[in-house]
């Protein structure tokens, strides 16, 4: 078990092991789309991009970036992942939208 703490929101959600972040986030009223990305997320596939976080704290704690995301956020920090490939294996801080 590991908890996601969303720092924007102040809210801290627990997750089994092996939890989607975007879907915990989506089931506990967490926005982690800007407007454009409400409108053209594709739904979890990993396709859009539009649901990029950042991991603040326990990084390491996620599962590893996939072939996905080295390839949509090759300009960004390692700390940015897309919530829809990070699976969570232990505590996490993310900022939404950042």
């Amino acid at each position: 078990m590991g908890n996601i703490k969303f720092v924007k929101e102040n809210k801290e959600v627990v997750a089994a092991d092996g939890a989607n972040l975007r879907l915990k986030a989506i089931q506990n009223g967490i926005d982690i789309y800007t407007l454009i990305g409400k409108m053209t997320n594709c739904g979890g596939y990993g396709q859009c991009g539009t649901c990029i976080v950042e991991i603040v704290e326990g990084i390491e704690n996620l599962s590893p970036r996939t072939d996905v995301e080295n390839r949509k956020l090759k300009k960004k920090p390692e700390n940015y992942r897309l919530a829809c490939q990070s699976l969570v294996n232990g505590p996490v801080s993310v900022v939404t939208k950042p």
